[in-house]
């Protein structure tokens, strides 16, 4: 009983002592800590190409046998990787999972998206200085009602909407509202049956990411 409310509290109880970014499960405490030393145990053996997950070099000897598992059902493409596959039906589909959060505009890849939202940065402030506070942990914008800070003023404008209670955004088949973009993109998966993220190891698919960390970590 004590495992089965450990797997299921979310809890993050493994620590990287190196960077301090907590992990649910040992295992994958474990592949974090080969980005700090280095180590790739997996090597490829027709080149000698070596990786950190077993996963990984499943993934790369498909560029050897020319393996293509994931086939688009509207073109016929084929893919190595079923992310690839997923990315690759957004160009059939009009899909733009990657929403800002401060404009709505949506993308299809979220390298797009952090590219966007440098617009919407104060005119005071460039992109490292903004960096910089993730390190140093300033958060300058506060809350007027109950006092939390934030280190930008877009994340500041979406928390007021927790005391406002406005909830802009509403779903089209339900009437559900959200008051963010993102939150609502996430919902619609109930209706669309989108599951958007892959097991790289066994192609599995989920529709929320904890889903599948929650797969990776017992299985």
């Amino acid at each position: 009983m004590k495992l089965h409310n450990l797997r299921n509290s979310g809890a993050k109880r493994f620590g990287c002592l190196q960077c301090g970014k907590s992990f649910r499960c040992f295992s994958q405490l474990e592949i974090h800590q080969r980005s700090h030393t280095g180590e790739k145990p997996f090597r490829c053996t027709l080149c000698g190409k070596r990786y950190a997950q077993k996963g990984h070099l499943y993934t790369h000897q498909r560029t050897h046998t020319g393996e293509k598992p994931y086939r688009c059902p509207i073109c016929g493409k084929g893919f190595i990787q079923k992310c690839t596959l997923d990315m690759h039906q957004r160009t059939h589909t009009g899909e733009k999972p990657f929403v800002c959060i401060k404009c709505g505009k949506g993308f299809t890849k979220n390298c797009n998206l952090k590219k966007h939202l440098t617009v919407h940065l104060d005119p005071n402030l460039n992109i490292l200085k903004v960096h910089i506070r993730r390190h140093s942990g300033e958060k300058p914008f506060s809350c007027s009602v109950c006092g939390k800070r934030f280190a930008q003023k877009t994340y500041l404008k979406l928390h007021q909407r927790v005391h406002s209670g406005e909830k802009p955004y509403s779903c089209p088949d339900c009437g559900k509202s959200f008051s963010q973009k993102s939150s609502l993109n996430i919902h619609l998966r109930t209706h669309t049956g989108e599951k958007p993220y892959s097991c790289v190891d066994c192609g599995k698919c989920y529709a929320y990411k904890y889903g599948l960390n929650h797969h990776q970590c017992f299985n």
